[in-house]
C-alpha cells in the first residue's frame, strides 16, 4: 500500500465535530446517524447538518423537519 491509497474505513459509527461548511472526523467511522430519521448516513454523503446542534441530517426534508419547517410525510 502506497500513501496515496486511502486505508480501509472501520465499519462503526464515526464521531464528528460540524464546522461552518465542512466537518471534522474525531473518531473515524463508516456513517454518522441522521438526527431526526436515525438513519446511517455515509460520511462521504454528508451534505446537511446544523453547526449549533452538532447534528447531522439524511437531506434537505430532514433538516426542515428539525427546524419546524416541514411536517413528517
Amino acid at each position: 500500500m502506497n500513501r496515496y491509497e486511502r486505508q480501509p474505513q472501520p465499519a462503526d459509527e464515526a464521531v464528528v465535530e460540524y464546522l461552518d461548511g465542512e466537518y471534522r472526523v474525531r473518531k473515524p467511522g463508516a456513517y454518522v446517524r441522521c438526527a431526526v430519521t436515525g438513519e446511517p448516513i455515509p460520511l462521504e454523503d454528508l451534505r446537511y447538518w446544523n453547526v449549533d446542534l452538532q447534528e447531522p441530517y439524511s437531506g434537505p426534508h430532514a433538516k426542515l423537519m428539525r427546524l419546524g419547517i416541514k411536517k413528517p410525510d
